[in-house]
């Protein structure tokens, strides 16, 4: 093996400047998260200044630990009713419009499909300042709060799973479906017994990103919450950091990021299930399950 200075002088390996720009941006991102987590387990109320190892702020203290504060841990599960909420609406909705833009013919299917890519351009703030002014000057029996930012939610995160799954119809193509119909199958059963099971991976992935970006959402939220009670973590840390905040906010971040790491893990080992069979997708691991996401 190579020692470190070996392997820097050697002529064969990456260029220097991108090992350099790669480290930089990962230490860049990495670090303030990991001083963030860091001090989650500080024993003192300072969120600079190391006091020792205690978990005070998750359950430790009677009074503002994650655990006994109402309002914390009422933010969390806040975040994840919306996480699971939306994606339970959003994914199927969008996997029908996948396959409804794939069968459409004429302008429509390209309107669609330019209104589903229009998305991930159109500025989150724009669509939740319109949502705000629609729900409370339209008259709708719709008042701030869970479900309005649900409806949010949804409409912003929509076009993920719309967008992933089209791709993945595009890659199948349709010689599976008429080859199933040929057998017998009617259309329906063409589509369930065929194409759906080889759809599950891209389904599967799309659930993962709309439940990960939706519980770090913060601008849909914030404009569509209806009060403290409808607050999830990202709008609390906000609100609180302004004023006197302690450990118990780097507490609260951390649960939440631990959250989104163990999606994103049972993600890619029921992925890795999924294609077990499939030689070419489970040898890239952790890239094909990037790669569907």
């Amino acid at each position: 093996m190579k020692s470190p200075v070996g392997w820097w002088n050697d002529p064969w390996r990456p260029p220097r400047i991108l090992i350099a720009v790669t480290v930089g941006y990962l230490l860049w991102s990495l670090l303030p998260v990991l001083i963030a987590v860091l001090f989650s387990f500080n024993a003192g109320r300072s969120r600079t200044v190391w006091q020792g190892f205690s978990f005070r702020w998750y359950w430790g203290d009677q009074t503002l630990s994650v655990w006994h504060d109402a309002t914390l841990h009422n933010a969390l599960l806040q975040t994840l009713k919306l996480g699971v909420l939306t994606t339970l609406i959003t994914v199927p909705l969008g996997v029908l419009f996948a396959l409804g833009i794939d069968r459409w013919r004429g302008r429509l299917p390209s309107g669609a499909n330019f209104l589903m890519l229009l998305a991930f351009v159109l500025p989150e703030v724009l669509l939740a300042v319109s949502l705000l002014f629609v729900i409370t000057t339209v008259a709708l029996p719709i008042e701030l709060g869970t479900t309005a930012q649900v409806i949010g939610l949804v409409t912003f995160q929509v076009s993920y799973p719309a967008v992933l799954v089209r791709a993945r119809l595009a890659t199948i193509g349709p010689q599976y479906e008429e080859a199933a119909m040929d057998l017998g199958a009617s259309p329906l059963g063409a589509l369930c017994r065929v194409i759906m099971p080889m759809l599950m991976p891209a389904i599967f992935a799309s659930t993962v990103l709309v439940f990960a970006d939706v519980i770090d959402d913060f601008v849909m939220v914030r404009y569509l919450s209806g009060g403290a009670s409808s607050e999830p973590v990202s709008v609390k840390i906000y609100n609180t950091a302004r004023g006197a905040p302690t450990p118990a906010l780097n507490a609260l971040a951390t649960l939440l990021l631990l959250t989104a790491l163990a999606a994103v893990t049972l993600g890619y080992l029921v992925f890795r299930r999924m294609t077990r069979n499939n030689d070419t997708t489970a040898d890239r691991g952790i890239g094909a399950f990037a790669g569907e996401m």
